[in-house]
């Protein structure tokens, strides 16, 4: 028996019966969830061959799936096993008394980790002061006569993309992007317990204490819904904030939230004074935050503090759907093309990957690298084209782990009740997104033979704010892991 190539057979089963598989999703898709909204699903073997295809060229905004693309660019220029780094100098060497006539420099080199214990490897903010503090001390400086001064000049340009919206700004989702982050660029807020339904709630505590900020909470507090609902309403540098929303009933200990810091560069600076004078070091100058790099031609390199490898990055990025480390690799495509750290320079970067590849970037249309804003445009066929491309890179594995499976905690269980009963978990890796109108699912699926699928999902102008478009979503991935359908 003569057997045909395996790229050949897959030709002749799979255009055939595109054109039937287009329409058994045109079924499924009758259902009212989809009734006034914008959809498109484009599916294709990783050989390229055509699945189905709904509307592919149809310009949709995609939330956060629009990750894949921020990350496959990010892999693409550094490589998965890149490390950033944060050198920290000294304007010269301590004396025999151990008193360093001088200052303090830390150059922010776009390390979006520094601080966060999200990462595997990577130090929380009071063990990366201890830690800097210890090797300080290592050196023989005991006393600092000048200043700790930070320096986030490797950014340039807002800190926030131009169409983040008034009610995400403030949040830690939405925290802006600094070339010497700390902490995640974020805060923690606890309330205090309230009991009674529609009673004000009061915050209890700030973690950690940042030196000026002034907090007026119009949280109430809700006996029916036990969802966090508070916003923080607070521009970039902005320290008097506001808060607006509910918060349970129910809990006991007090509700945390978590919201973007007002200058980042600057509590780095204050907590390191802090922590060096707890261990002994006198610092005669204060904590200064600089937005326009000094003359390191002349100083003295004390260390440098690298970050975990960007595979494990790229891991949060895309599993955990964490907009500030997505905006920050953003900004670090931009300073690795020679540019500057700047949001438009980004984004040149992404489009500049996509057109390398042969990816058409004519109906793409972007304003950051995490998909939060509702403006962004891309179609349901380029986010394929991206995952048919990392497909065949070397380090395809990181990119594949790092998207979420129905048995994992990954992209806030976003399958949580898909597939167990199946036993096929595995064969799905997904990279959802959803904003405000907007739920979409991209990623990989293999099929009964474990070739591999890629595919992407996007509605847009939903009324429903329940997960029945993702029934929907669910439909379509188990029509994928059936095939090849029997006739």
């Amino acid at each position: 028996m003569r057997f045909l190539p395996l790229t050949l057979s897959l030709l002749l089963y799979t255009l055939p019966l595109a054109a039937e598989l287009s329409d058994q999703v045109q079924a499924l898709a009758d259902r009212p969830v989809l009734q006034g909204a914008s959809w498109a699903a484009v599916a294709q073997y990783a050989e390229g061959e055509s699945i189905f295809s709904i509307q592919p060229q149809l310009r949709l905004a995609p939330a956060s799936t629009l990750k894949l693309l921020t990350s496959a660019a990010a892999l693409d220029a550094f490589g998965p096993m890149h490390c950033f780094e944060t050198p920290v100098y000294a304007d010269a060497l301590p004396d025999k008394d151990g008193v360093l006539k001088g200052s303090l420099y830390i150059r922010g080199g776009g390390d979006p980790t520094l601080g966060s214990a999200r990462v595997t490897g990577s130090l929380s903010a009071p063990d990366l002061l201890k830690n800097w503090s210890r090797q300080i001390r290592a050196r023989g400086i005991k006393k600092i006569t000048g200043h700790i001064y930070t320096d986030s000049s490797l950014f340039s340009g807002p800190s926030l993309p131009d169409k983040t919206n008034w009610q995400n700004m403030g949040n830690y989702f939405a925290a802006p992007a600094t070339a010497l982050a700390f902490n995640d660029n974020s805060f923690e807020i606890t309330f205090t317990p309230q009991s009674q339904d529609r009673a004000p709630v009061a915050v209890q505590s700030v973690w950690p204490e940042i030196e000026g900020l002034k907090i007026r909470s119009f949280v109430t507090a809700s006996a029916t819904d036990q969802r966090d609902n508070a916003y923080v309403y607070a521009a970039p540098g902005q320290y008097d904030i506001e808060i607006y929303g509910t918060v349970p009933t129910s809990h006991l200990q007090g509700q945390r939230i978590k919201a973007a810091l007002p200058d980042a560069p600057q509590l780095l600076a204050d907590m390191l004074l802090q922590q060096l004078e707890e261990d002994g070091v006198v610092v005669e100058g204060g904590a200064i935050s600089l937005e326009t790099a000094p003359d390191y031609t002349n100083m003295h390199l004390l260390f440098t503090h690298r970050s975990p490898l960007l595979k494990d990055i790229i891991y949060i990025v895309n599993k955990r759907s964490f907009n500030f480390y997505a905006e920050m690799l953003l900004r670090m495509l931009a300073v690795q093309a020679g540019r500057s750290g700047s949001i438009a320079e980004g984004i040149n970067q992404l489009y500049a990957f996509l057109q390398k590849n042969g990816i058409s970037t004519e109906n793409v249309l972007l304003y950051d690298g995490s998909g939060l804003s509702r403006d962004n445009q891309i179609t349901t066929q380029t986010l394929v084209d991206v995952l048919l491309l990392m497909a065949k890179r070397p380090y395809f594995k990181y990119y594949y782990e790092s998207l979420a499976t129905p048995d994992d905690r990954g992209d806030l269980l976003l399958l949580r009740y898909f597939l167990r009963p199946f036993k096929r978990t595995q064969d799905i890796h997904v990279k959802g997104g959803t904003i405000d109108g907007v739920k979409a699912q991209a990623g990989y699926a293999k099929d009964r033979r474990g070739q591999l699928v890629a595919f992407a999902f996007i509605a847009n102008n939903l009324v429903a704010k329940n997960e029945s478009i993702n029934r929907f979503y669910e439909s379509l991935l188990k029509l994928l892991l059936q095939l090849p359908q029997e006739k």
